[in-house]
């Protein structure tokens, strides 16, 4: 008899096993984020936050000094779909400076002389398209910069940079599974497109 019964509970443990899975599964594809759309403008140094198709805040960002790609080692910032795999740093105070994805306990001061580590938040990109499919693994972010003097100008090493105040706020904004765009569009022309009701990130990549 307890024989018997060792056998029902192994019959039963790869279908409770499936169960269990799915279970820690559907939560985080029910949870991701399909209302927001993160549009990237290069030339424009820009970023555009759509909710549903409407603009909802923009910023002024950094993508690298070394331009647009996606191989390794390039340095380069990837265009094209992307979408947010990973949201680092929620509860840290502004300035906290982090490496390999983890808080160091220090916090710095915008433009804090001599320094320029990643700070803040950490949005980790997943690239959707085959000219971004590095993205991941590159570790390539939009995260906080102490040098917030060069918003505005081609300055990071591959990363999407934003002021530490506006990360936060961006990170607030948008979930995980939030699709990002990167492109050689306008801010003017990615609007336009939104506005026409294209909520297509993916055609954006083609401008």
């Amino acid at each position: 008899m307890e024989g018997a019964k060792n056998i029902l509970i192994m019959r039963k443990s790869p279908l409770s096993l499936v169960l269990t899975l799915l279970a820690t599964a559907l939560p985080a594809f029910a949870q991701a984020d399909r209302a927001h759309e993160v549009v990237i403008s290069v030339p424009d140094q820009k970023m555009v936050v759509f909710e549903n198709g409407a603009e909802m805040a923009r910023f002024s960002v950094s993508t690298s000094r070394y331009g647009v790609g996606d191989s390794t080692g390039s340095y380069a910032t990837p265009l094209g779909s992307l979408e947010v795999a990973e949201k680092i740093g929620g509860n840290s105070p502004l300035g906290t400076v982090f490496k390999g994805r983890r808080p160091t306990g220090e916090i710095l001061a915008p433009n804090a002389p001599g320094r320029d580590p990643i700070v803040t938040r950490i949005l980790w990109l997943r690239g959707l398209d085959a000219g971004n499919r590095n993205a991941y693994q590159r570790a390539i972010y939009i995260h906080g910069t102490p040098v917030e003097r060069l918003i505005g100008r081609p300055a990071s090493y591959g990363c999407v940079r934003m002021r530490s105040c506006d990360v936060a706020r961006l990170y607030n904004m948008i979930g995980v599974g939030a699709k990002i765009n990167i492109c050689t569009a306008s801010v003017r022309m990615a609007k336009a497109v939104y506005e026409a009701g294209r909520r297509h990130v993916t055609y954006l990549a083609s401008l």
